[in-house]
């Protein structure tokens, strides 16, 4: 049996100056921002953001991260984040991440993050029904544990 293909979300943008350290490079904390922007995206392309997964009650916070560094974005490069949902369980959620140069299409960085659903009061819960639907219309399966 063929896996299913990840429903892959593209996100372009400059390396900003105040991302780079003294010698133009990106400074590797930084990378977990830029994850952070093409999960956002990834969201914001499903039909929904955080901003209304809060709003409803729920909260998606970080539970664990891997960062896999290959080589180095510099001031000016474009970036390009290749995200995806890896795995999306009832109460748990994994994104996993390419990096790479947009000119010359290098994967630079790999990584993942994973996320527990919680309600605002921060106790584990099941996932939002909307995320159900949304991740299914987006994806066209329905999440594990659903």
């Amino acid at each position: 049996m063929i896996p299913d293909e990840p429903v892959i979300v593209v996100t372009d943008f400059h390396v900003r100056y105040a991302e780079t350290d003294a010698m133009g490079v990106v400074h590797h904390a930084n990378y977990l921002v830029y994850f952070e922007e093409g999960r956002s995206h990834y969201m914001r392309e499903m039909g929904s953001d955080y901003a209304e997964i809060e709003a409803s009650g729920y909260q998606l916070p970080v539970t664990e991260t891997g960062i896999r560094y290959l080589g180095s974005l510099r001031y000016g490069d474009t970036v390009q984040i290749r995200s995806h949902v890896e795995e999306s369980l009832s109460r748990r959620l994994k994104f996993s991440y390419e990096v790479t140069n947009l000119a010359d299409q290098r994967v630079l960085v790999t990584g993942f993050t994973n996320h527990i659903w919680t309600d605002g009061a921060g106790k584990v819960t099941r996932a939002p029904e909307i995320w159900h639907k949304l991740y299914q219309q987006f994806s066209g399966k329905a999440p594990a544990g659903s």
